[in-house]
């Protein structure tokens, strides 16, 4: 069976800068061994799957894999399957702006604003729960990274559907520099059952703004060339670590100078910790897949 099929990136308004993601626009039929083997094949970071809503308060359904296992949710994901239906013709935005995007997780809220011509996008995060890191694997992670850990802001697991070890460096500089020991990480992810870490750092250039890298070897994807869950990690752990003031915030990071990418996020903390993570979006490849 032949299906619409594009690749978009995200965290970009130019070709080749971002994260892209794979989309599968007509999934009715389509098993999941199927989009597992489509997802291994892509050898993205991720590849979804856009089927009929089972929720009467959905627009549709998005299932996402990357290339070793599906997802409850995930960020570029999310706003590239949302670019790409909107490009294609398949939803437009409610009266209020909103894309509604049924996927395990949950019902995710997209926003879509309209500027200069084009659409620029936002999912609403889902609620962050947060772990505490045992003193054990605190060391073990700095051996990973091969460098220490700010300690006057602990680290912490943060679930948004995707599970993320965050963690705050020194410096932009520092986070630049990193090379982690992925087969470490690889067995620390799998012990914690994280999907794997992502690590910030204040951008010396911008005082409101940091650089991000996000690593995910366990899920076979060593890094992350820009990533929205856990950008919004991040976010949310802001919020809850005390890092922005009582009313929230906005700030830009910075994500994939490292593998050649140059990803932009907004985010947007509001007052009472909700955070949103938003960004372009450019497709670089349509065409159909024959599966």
């Amino acid at each position: 069976m032949k299906r619409a099929y594009k690749v978009v990136d995200v965290f970009t308004s130019r070709p080749l800068l971002g994260n892209p993601v794979a989309v599968v626009l007509d999934c009715e039929g389509l098993a999941t061994e199927n989009m597992q083997a489509i997802a291994r094949w892509t050898n993205l970071s991720e590849t979804t799957f856009v089927l009929p809503p089972s929720s009467a308060s959905a627009d549709y359904t998005l299932r996402i894999f990357t290339p070793r296992g599906e997802l409850p949710f995930a960020g570029h994901p999310t706003l590239g399957s949302a670019h790409a239906m909107l490009e294609a013709g398949r939803v437009a935005p409610r009266q209020d702006g909103r894309l509604i995007q049924e996927c395990k997780v949950g019902l995710i809220d997209v926003n879509v604003d309209k500027h200069s011509g084009k659409d620029t996008l936002a999912f609403n995060l889902p609620k962050a729960k947060f772990t505490a890191l045992q003193t054990t694997d605190i060391v073990e992670l700095e051996r990973i990274l091969g460098r220490k850990i700010a300690f006057d802001v602990a680290p912490a697991i943060v679930d948004v559907g995707a599970v993320w070890i965050v963690a705050r460096l020194e410096s932009s500089a520092a986070v630049l520099k990193l090379n982690p020991d992925m087969a470490r990480l690889s067995a620390l992810s799998l012990k914690l059952n994280v999907t794997g870490i992502t690590l910030f750092g204040a951008n010396d250039k911008d005082a409101g703004g940091i650089e991000v890298r996000t690593f995910a070897p366990a899920h076979g994807v060593d890094e992350d060339p820009v990533c929205g869950s856990g950008n919004g990690s991040v976010a949310a752990f802001h919020w809850e670590r005390g890092l922005l003031g009582p009313n929230g915030g906005k700030y830009t990071a910075t994500q994939g100078r490292c593998i050649g990418r140059n990803g932009l996020i907004d985010v947007t903390v509001s007052p009472q910790g909700q955070v949103s993570v938003g960004g372009d979006c450019v497709t670089c490849v349509e065409g159909i897949i024959a599966i």
